[in-house]
């Protein structure tokens, strides 16, 4: 938001220079010079008359919903004499731990290469090509050979990485003191606590009506849910980004939730959308990148093993190989405190000229990475748009659950946020799991950096994945999370090891076979406490 008017040529200029040079840029001066010829267009007035016709058209509600997307995305430029690095992220010790944590996944990416003598890349037989394409939608068919892959790493080694992080301007001890935060998260950053989660998520009350929620008011529930599939209905007829955006935050109707996503993401599909993705299909079909093994063997023990996403591996190979192809992905990095790994073409090591992005999308997969996509392949099934809806969630939610930042929304905030949201709401609970060395955070983080996806079931994650998109944050995951302990209370009470804990930790598995709304009504109790 502008903190004053003073900014708002700085926040347009910018906003003008992220528009310039895309499609709808070149759409709407076609149609500008197009209006030139109508009757009603006027000199005297042309400025006015052209700002009508494409009112009336609907060009202005879809520039809107660009810049809406921008401002959703992008962030606004904080001074103008702001550095790309503090842009990607203000804290140094962040951006130092991000760069070595970078170092060791490129480490453990070309040990995998050397050890098995497997190319970086190579471009396939003319016989390889024409067998991939024939069977491009049965790949989930195929048996390849991944023994000699294993992931690059995995969520508990990127926490153990959260859990030493530390700010060397604070001054902290291992001794319990007042100033002390007794979870794993030991460094100061800022979250909300309850009152302030209370009014930022205030449509979630239970006064508010709830898609899902069937005794959250005194409305029945038949009733609230034929009025809030007609709002829906007519947000869609407006195409409105904002207006969905804002809908979302009580539900979306099963029949509606697709088409109101793509509008949020301000997804479209033109001609141009769908050639690109055909591109991207091409490259896949002539280069084989190591990556690519590294996601078949993601999907065969992720996906292919969850009784709700098993039917769509062909669907969840299609995408992330055409997403590792994706340079457009690259322009996420400059709000990312990530930066793109880099390789050198072979005989040219440590020439910066001969350096280039690996994969070239910049990011490596990781365990459980095919499970941000597998349940976004109950809601398309066209695969041009389930690849543009999942590679905006990814730019704009998805990325910031494995990077090192001090974002609210990055996964150091939410670790801390639901540690914070423990101690103050459930100190006994809190300190008892920490005394048998079972620390919540270490149950919770691979629900968290999945997005729960894989561990609610499809229903139940899909109106989790709503209030992510109505409240473009993902601070709902830590609530969820904190939620689920509140839930388990009297029985992690009685646990005395971790082992027992985990234990705890399979009743959410309840959620893949009985149909109730447990764990959102929890997070909705929560905070009325």
């Amino acid at each position: 938001m502008l903190h004053s008017e003073r900014e708002l040529p700085l926040v347009i200029a910018h906003m003008v220079q992220k528009l310039r040079g895309t499609v709808l840029y070149s759409q709407l001066e076609r149609q500008a010079r197009v209006s030139l010829h109508r009757s009603d267009i006027k000199l005297e007035s042309l400025k006015e008359d052209i700002k009508e016709f494409l009112k009336i058209s609907g060009w202005e509600k879809k520039l809107q919903n660009a810049v809406y997307r921008e401002l959703n995305v992008h962030p606004l430029p904080s001074h103008p004499l702001a550095t790309a690095e503090h842009i990607k992220e203000p804290l140094s010790y962040m951006r130092r731990a991000q760069a070595s944590w970078e170092k060791r996944i490129l480490k453990s990416l070309n040990s995998m290469c050397t050890e098995q003598s497997i190319p970086l890349a190579r471009k396939r037989p003319t016989i390889e090509q024409k067998e991939l394409l024939s069977k491009w939608n049965e790949m989930g068919t195929d048996e390849p050979d991944l023994s000699r892959f294993r992931p690059v790493y995995a969520p508990k080694d990127f926490l153990e990485v959260l859990i030493n992080l530390r700010n060397p301007n604070y001054e902290c001890s291992d001794q319990p003191s007042f100033r002390s935060h007794l979870g794993l998260i030991q460094v100061p950053l800022q979250v909300k606590d309850i009152p302030e989660l209370t009014e930022y998520f205030k449509e979630l009350g239970l006064n508010t009506g709830q898609l899902g929620i069937d005794d959250s008011t005194q409305v029945p529930p038949e009733l609230f849910e034929s009025e809030h599939i007609h709002i829906g209905k007519k947000v869609l007829r407006q195409q409105d980004s904002a207006a969905a955006q804002q809908y979302v935050r009580q539900g979306c109707p099963t029949a509606l939730r697709a088409e109101l996503w793509a509008l949020i993401l301000n997804i479209s599909n033109q001609p141009e959308d769908m050639l690109y993705y055909e591109q991207l299909k091409a490259n896949v079909i002539q280069y084989d990148l190591l990556a690519d093994s590294l996601i078949y063997k993601d999907v065969k023990l992720t996906a292919s093993n969850d009784d709700f996403y098993f039917v769509f591996e062909d669907y969840l190979y299609q995408v992330l190989l055409c997403f590792s192809r994706d340079t457009s992905v690259l322009e996420h990095f400059a709000y990312n405190s990530a930066s793109p790994p880099k390789s050198y073409i072979r005989g040219k090591l440590g020439l910066e000229e001969y350096a280039v992005v690996y994969p070239p999308n910049g990011v490596i997969p990781f365990h459980g990475f095919s499970m941000y996509v597998a349940p976004l392949c109950y809601l398309y099934h066209e695969p041009s748009k389930l690849y543009q809806v999942f590679r905006e969630m990814y730019v704009r939610f998805f990325f910031r659950l494995h990077s090192i930042s001090s974002h609210l929304s990055g996964i150091v905030s939410l670790c801390l946020l639901f540690e914070t949201l423990l101690q103050s709401h459930l100190p006994e609970l809190f300190y008892h799991l920490r005394e048998i060395g079972a620390q919540p955070l270490r149950i919770s983080f691979k629900w968290m950096v999945r997005a729960f996806s894989g561990y609610l079931a499809t229903d139940q994650l899909l109106l989790l994945w709503d209030r992510i998109l109505g409240y473009n944050s993902l601070e709902i995951l830590a609530v969820l999370a904190a939620a689920v302990f509140a839930f388990r209370a009297v029985n992690l009470m009685e646990v005395t090891s971790l082992a027992a804990a985990e234990k705890q930790d399979e009743m959410l598995d309840l959620l893949h076979t009985h149909d109730n709304h447990i764990y959102l009504k929890q997070y909705l109790l929560i905070f009325q406490l």
